[in-house]
């Protein structure tokens, strides 16, 4: 073996592998984390990988982000008494979650690291909507794999506009969309921002469910707040969604069987009309009515 050959061998050595300071380091911050009482039952591999930004940002592309996860993060954590955290891979928009998806998850020596792939909604950056279907082929061709929206908010906070009822239908038609795609879990990105959409280090003002006036300590609930209560406060955690069809194209719907064996039936209404319709299951009928760009939850005992 020449000289060339062997730098090219040591190389591939150094770049395939468990990194011990990796792991320490995430073992002190997670325990760190614990101590102080915030549980972590999970990480993601990078914050949108394929974005270049005026934050922190770090360019991966699939193979990259594969072979990151299967030579190095994936080992590191289970070397490293981590591997009971949930690990999750792509956390981008869902317009390349499936080529990201098909890439790490059809290779067997990475895909057994990924807990679950996890996206964003800013796919609308080129001018088109939502792009649910991308989801569903996901869950369609790798069923075993979870998916969870990790991040959402409305960007460039506008003080004007706090009251606006189009922030909630966001919410709304994301959330059903992706729970009756295959996705498992739904986060908003912030909880709590203050009166201008910050704190931010780089100006990046944001919307969230709730706003704080630091100077009065006055807090605003945004109606994306009671939008997301429809589904957090009845929807339990080892529910199970059940097919909701509707037979209105101004309604949306989804479902969920809960552990204790109640019905929970989210229908939203896009419109401006009232309207009528019955919920209906296993051939009995309740008349309901919908108002006017409004959301409900029906919960059947």
């Amino acid at each position: 073996m020449d000289e060339r050959q062997q730098q090219h061998a040591a190389g591939r050595q150094t770049q395939t592998g468990v990194f011990p300071e990796l792991g320490q380091l995430l073992r002190k911050y997670i325990k760190a984390l614990e101590k102080s009482g915030i549980p972590v039952w999970g990480l993601s591999v990078q914050n949108e990988p394929m974005a270049k930004q005026t934050w922190e940002s770090c360019i991966f592309t699939a193979e990259e982000e594969r072979d990151f996860i299967k030579n190095h993060l994936g080992p590191t954590l289970h070397k490293s008494g981590l591997k009971n955290k949930k690990l999750i891979a792509w956390d981008h928009n869902r317009d390349l979650i499936y080529q990201r998806a098909s890439t790490i998850l059809s290779d067997p020596a990475a895909a057994k690291y990924v807990w679950g792939i996890g996206f964003h909604w800013y796919e609308d950056w080129t001018g088109g909507g939502e792009i649910f279907d991308n989801v569903r082929r996901v869950s369609e061709s790798f069923p075993k794999t979870n998916l969870i929206f990790t991040e959402g908010c409305v960007e460039r906070f506008h003080m004007p506009q706090i009251n606006d009822w189009k922030w909630g239908e966001d919410y709304g038609r994301s959330m059903i969309n992706d729970f009756n795609n295959g996705t498992v879990g739904w986060t908003d990105w912030n909880i709590l921002l203050d009166e201008r959409g910050g704190p931010n280090h780089v100006g990046n003002f944001c919307f969230a469910p709730l706003h704080a006036d630091t100077k009065s300590g006055k807090l605003y609930y945004m109606n994306s707040f009671y939008y997301i209560g429809h589904f957090s406060k009845f929807i339990k955690p080892g529910a199970k969604r059940i097919v909701s069809s509707t037979s209105r194209g101004h309604l949306l719907t989804t479902a969920f069987l809960n552990p204790d064996g109640q019905i929970v039936v989210v229908v939203m209404n896009q419109s401006k009309e009232k309207m009528s319709y019955r919920l209906w299951i296993a051939g009995k009928a309740a008349e309901v009515t919908s108002l006017p760009h409004s959301i409900q939850t029906l919960v059947v005992k």
